[in-house]
């Protein structure tokens, strides 16, 4: 805190210089000065009247001296009247000028941006485009659009400048002393003797990771064999075998664990909800300790055989938890699940379209992509193409997101009304909330950083990184609230953004139809293979589960942008008036403070931070 202050207040003290310096009322002050310097100039030699050459003119002073003196002084003090005034006048009317020239010079550069805006992008402009975005107030759209303009004026100009050093980069030297060694294992294998675990885990691809590693650790925990796990809703989401490798799954845990691929046949008859040996997430609660476990679900096995978890969503404390079922936990995430090989092949073209390389292979695609990642060479082909750097974009906008943020966009009564109807059908409970409950305002939501960054505060924040124009951007996912409207501010500022839609062909893809879970695992290695990873919502699974495996195998080359959208709130509280280069100086120095290298904060995710003894090796400690 003290640095940041430090830092902040000689950027505000040279704004502000310039501007008290044109506003200090220097000619006013010559003026005061001047109107009283009659009595002096009066009484000094030097401006007394001259006499005349004849006599009559010394006698004509001399006679009448006192009614003379007072009409020469009360000509003198109307002249000087008349002339302060008229200096007075000048001064205003030379304040008016100045205004008014800095008004049409600042309107020129908006104009200017606007036309550069619109000129190259073959969308309409964004402004016009924000317009149609329904009726009603639009507060957020309409401010951002100086801000846009600014940005778009920005990108233009910095084509020929060099990005900022640490744009593609992390702190190497401590980022690199972390090294993987989860894969140590310094226990026997239990024999599951107590009984069998089934899993039935709940949400999309990256909280089903979760629920997978976390189930491991309990059958560890309880001594219990565990079912191959399965997902939830199985017509979309399919289960493990679908995204993972089952039989590596199976062997690479062997030593942890006992794992089956099925219950035993005496068992699969038993009606599990009737004997009590169905565990919903309602009986378990949020993040719960290892005795809750060993205390309310091993008499459970015990007596029934085995216990089937439905959900199963964050239902396992990260801390206190003993050190060996936490390296498991990392052991399980980070080496035991493994895509199938067609997400692993199609993850392999991904990745070399979006290099646009076919013979580079990144640090972290061996662990995404297996043996696909190995460079291909052709007969008879020259020096490789150099690879392109690209930056990996988690835009976390869909309407779901939006919908239980309870923040608004700008969006009006119908972006309201949609929302409030989606709350409805998809969060109940939240609307009963609502409706029993004073909530925070959508203003002190995202004062307190509560609301997720939308495309077009995303945009400003890459470009007063300094991300150039020419940058080569992926966007995760497809389902953006607000469609290709709503992305019209990343598009025309960065005309290099794509999707995994618009590099793969509809062939290409045709496996992966209606298998939402495998279509996440292809957003999960585009982004956890790029140059750079930026996320603009902090608690997705997506993000965590990203910047974690980048941690864990990056070495110090994979930075990761994690915005404090606390601090970015009250940057873009003043976009109505902040000039471009200090919004730029401040969003550097609030995402610069989030890259420092630090262990994993007690009771946080080891998934997100796997700095911590349990996953890795502090080197510079070993040495």
């Amino acid at each position: 805190m003290s640095l940041t202050a430090v830092q902040d207040n000689p950027e505000s003290e040279s704004e502000r210089g310039p501007i008290s310096d044109q506003a200090e009322p220097k000619p006013c002050g010559s003026f005061h000065f001047r109107s009283g310097t009659p009595r002096s100039r009066q009484s000094s030699p030097g401006h007394s009247p001259r006499p005349g050459t004849g006599g009559e003119t010394t006698s004509f002073w001399g006679g009448q001296r006192r009614s003379g003196k007072r009409k020469v002084e009360r000509v003198w003090y109307s002249r000087k009247r008349v002339k302060g005034f008229v200096g007075v006048i000048g001064l205003v009317v030379l304040y008016f000028v100045m205004n008014w020239v800095m008004l049409l010079r600042l309107q020129d550069h908006r104009i200017h941006s606007k036309s550069w805006f619109s000129g190259n992008s073959s969308s309409s402009p964004v402004a016009i485009q924000w317009k149609r975005y329904g009726k009603g107030k639009k507060p957020q759209k309409r401010n951002y659009e100086r801000m846009l303009g600014l940005a778009a004026h920005a990108l233009a100009e910095g084509h020929s400048k060099p990005e900022p050093k640490d744009l593609w980069q992390e702190p190497f030297i401590p980022a690199s002393s972390w090294k993987p060694c989860a894969d140590q294992c310094s226990w026997e294998p239990n024999e599951g003797k107590n009984g069998y675990i089934m899993v039935t885990a709940n949400g999309g691809m990256n909280q089903q990771r979760v629920a997978v590693c976390n189930v491991v650790v309990v059958a560890r925990l309880l001594n219990a064999t565990l079912v191959v796990p399965k997902f939830l809703y199985s017509s979309i989401w399919r289960d493990v075998r679908d995204i993972y490798q089952e039989d590596h799954f199976i062997n690479y845990l062997s030593p942890d664990i006992r794992i089956v691929k099925e219950l035993p046949k005496e068992l699969q008859s038993l009606d599990l909800e009737a004997i009590g040996s169905l565990v919903t997430d309602a009986d378990i609660p949020k993040e719960a300790k290892p005795s809750f476990y060993l205390k309310n679900i091993t008499p459970i096995l015990l007596k029934n055989g085995v216990v089937h978890f439905l959900g199963f969503g964050n239902r396992l404390a990260f801390d206190p938890i003993p050190f060996q079922l936490q390296r498991l936990r990392c052991r399980c995430n980070f080496h035991s699940l493994q895509f199938v090989p067609k997400i692993q092949q199609t993850g392999a073209l991904l990745l070399q379209r979006l290099r646009h390389s076919e013979s580079h292979a990144g640090p972290l695609d061996h662990y995404l992509v297996g043996p696909y990642a190995a460079p291909i060479k052709k007969k008879n082909e020259g020096p490789a193409k150099k690879a392109s750097k690209y930056l990996a974009l988690h835009l976390r906008f869909e309407i779901d997101m939006v919908a239980h943020s309870l923040c608004e966009y700008g969006g009006g009564d119908a972006e309201q009304k949609e929302l409030e109807a989606f709350r409805e059908i998809h969060f109940p409970a939240l609307v009963h909330l609502q409706k029993t409950t004073r909530l925070p305002t959508p203003a002190v939501l995202r004062s307190e950083g509560l609301c997720p960054l939308s495309p077009e505060e995303a945009v400003l924040m890459l470009a007063a990184l300094g991300f150039k124009r020419k940058t080569h951007i992926f966007v995760a996912g497809s389902q953006i609230y607000g469609g290709r409207s709503r992305m019209i501010a990343l598009t025309s500022l960065y005309p290099k953004l794509v999707t995994k839609e618009k590099l793969l062909t509809p062939s290409e893809l045709e496996p992966f139809k209606n298998f939402k879970s495998q279509l996440a695992a292809l957003d999960f290695i585009g982004c956890t293979a790029a140059d750079a990873f930026a996320m603009t919502d902090s608690g997705s699974q997506l993000s965590s589960l990203v910047s974690g495996f980048r941690i864990y195998y990056g070495g110090g080359l994979t930075p990761t942008i994690r915005p404090n959208k606390r601090r970015l709130a009250s940057i873009f509280s003043k976009n109505s008036s902040i000039e471009w280069r200090v919004f730029e100086q401040r969003v550097r120095k609030a995402v610069r403070q989030t890259k420092h290298v630090q262990p994993r904060p007690r009771a946080r995710s080891v998934y997100r931070y796997p700095r911590c003894d349990e996953c890795m090796c502090n080197m510079t400690l070993v040495t």
